[in-house]
């Protein structure tokens, strides 16, 4: 797989935003068969005494949640970790990481609802002070292609830079709902929806707020994700 490892411009894009998105890094044509399992786990969810209907209902988070617990693809992992990506972790943290932690599937299904960033999980994964070295990295698969409000998660790119006391007013803002323009003007930091085409990658250090969305479109979201936490 001739993926690229990341050169200066994307070191200082990932430092000033906490995200850097890698497209085609991998070969769609290679997650065809994931996504037809995938496809078929999600089919069973029709038969009776499967509440398919009932999860749709669910919050975004907790619906992501339920299916990653429904749904299983044997050696996610290994088909999705390689070399060239542990190589672009590590250019982007600066140093080698630990082992990749167990990778999940990410899912959710269309719904009727608006798109919207009301009522939202944000959450960080690893808490470390905005001036430490990155404490881990993040990847999320595009397992298929994944439309802009189609459920992708979201990420607020540059809040990894903020002060503690800027933090705790941007977590207020967006539990009161909000704009991303107000977000940009007032705390600097930009509303990134990780939409894109099967093969992206997207990487994020492990400190910037994210969250899962709605799924506004008529398909289901595909992707996966898997943390590597530096040790030193």
């Amino acid at each position: 797989m001739a993926s690229p490892t990341p050169v200066a411009p994307d070191l200082a894009q990932f430092a000033q935003q906490g995200l850097l998105a890698l497209r085609a890094f991998m070969p769609a044509r290679e997650l065809r068969p994931l996504r037809q399992q995938i496809e078929q786990g999600l089919g069973g969810l029709n038969a009776p005494g499967r509440a398919r209907s009932a999860l749709a209902q669910l919050p975004a988070f907790q619906q992501t949640t339920r299916l990653a617990g429904l749904i299983r693809v044997p050696q996610l992992q290994e088909r999705l970790l390689s070399p060239a990506l542990q190589a672009a972790v590590a250019a982007l943290a600066g140093r080698p990481p630990g082992a990749a932690s167990s990778t999940q599937l990410l899912l959710s299904l269309p719904r009727a609802q608006a798109w919207s960033l009301d009522a939202l999980n944000w959450h960080v994964d690893l808490t470390a002070s905005a001036s430490a070295p990155v404490p881990g990295v993040q990847a999320f698969f595009l397992l298929a292609d994944v439309a802009p409000h189609g459920g992708a998660t979201l990420a607020l790119a540059g809040s990894h830079r903020l002060a503690p006391e800027a933090l705790r007013a941007l977590r207020a803002t967006l539990r009161a709902g909000c704009e991303p323009e107000a977000l940009a003007r007032e705390f600097g930091v930009q509303v990134v929806e990780m939409s894109g085409r099967a093969g992206d990658v997207f990487l994020m250090d492990m400190r910037v707020l994210h969250t899962p969305s709605i799924n506004a479109s008529t398909t289901a979201r595909m992707m996966a994700t898997t943390r590597f936490v530096m040790t030193a």
